[in-house]
């Protein structure tokens, strides 16, 4: 193969220009290519620009010997900002992926124990999750600065939640989704109910790549998907991180309906690469 008989500054600079997946496929082609693709020089490029920021953020610090290692263990969560986020690195491609915990978003009386109650939770990121007693209003919103976020990205944001098996009056009219970022808006609805319900709504969102840039157009229906962590999870939108800088707001509300509502877990926003 050509490229394990170029110099070695110079074929680990080529495989930098690939992908963390491809530089994987490389290193099983020759023993030469796997010394040169697990090299310094080629994951420095893989990590984020910031790493030794993120690494000052770190609830509990990660011990590393080389820049591939260090790049593996960050593809695994992390707790940061005092526990109140994570942070990961998407394994295919080294883009950037943040979960807000409930703690890190804003909810209207979550602080009155008589409508939310905070408990632990054994299969949670984090220390400690939101569980609705009874509200009639229902609005939870976060936000994140765009320049956390990897640039030239299409990203969707993600409403992770739980329902208790006393849930009630989550589904009797959609929660309200919505994600923002500048004059850029997507926005649709949802209920909240499990999978084997047979209701289903339909979402509108804003195609990111389409101009104009304000323009929201129909999208699929959409109900709550079950992930592998045991938790649900539904879109609040997607949006493009052209790199600018720039705050992203999400939403989900139910305010219209004037009934009770309980049993909603919230185990917080995620923001990651869409495929």
């Amino acid at each position: 193969m050509v490229l394990d008989q170029l110099p070695a500054d110079c074929s680990a600079n080529i495989l930098s220009l690939t992908s963390p997946r491809d530089v994987g496929r490389f290193s099983v082609i020759s023993s030469t290519l796997q010394s040169m693709a697990d090299s310094d020089a080629v994951w420095n490029k893989f990590l984020p620009s910031d790493w030794q920021q993120i690494l000052c953020r770190l609830v509990n610090s990660v011990d590393y010997s080389s820049k591939k290692d260090l790049f593996l263990r960050l593809c695994i969560p992390q707790l940061i900002d005092g526990g109140k986020k994570t942070f990961s690195l998407e394994k295919a491609t080294g883009r950037k992926c943040y979960m807000l915990s409930a703690r890190d978003l804003s909810i209207t009386w979550a602080h009155n124990p008589l409508y939310w109650s905070w408990k632990r939770c054994p299969d949670s990121r984090f220390p400690e999750v939101a569980e609705l007693r009874t509200v009639w209003w229902l609005e939870i919103n976060g936000s994140i600065n765009t320049s956390l976020l990897s640039p030239e990205t299409v990203y969707g944001a993600y409403f992770i939640l739980k329902l208790a098996d006393r849930a009630y009056g989550l589904d009797s009219l959609p929660s309200e989704v919505s994600v923002e970022v500048g004059t850029l808006k997507s926005q649709g609805s949802v209920y909240l109910r499990r999978q084997d319900s047979a209701k289903q709504c339909k979402v509108y969102f804003l195609n990111p790549v389409e101009a104009p840039r304000t323009r929201v157009t129909e999208g699929e229906i959409r109900t709550l998907k079950k992930r592998q962590d045991g938790w649900m999870e539904v879109e609040l939108g997607s949006f493009y991180n052209d790199g600018s800088i720039g705050e992203v707001k999400m939403s989900l509300k139910e305010v219209k309906g004037h009934h009770l509502k309980g049993g909603l877990i919230v185990g917080g926003i995620e923001l990651r690469p869409k495929n």
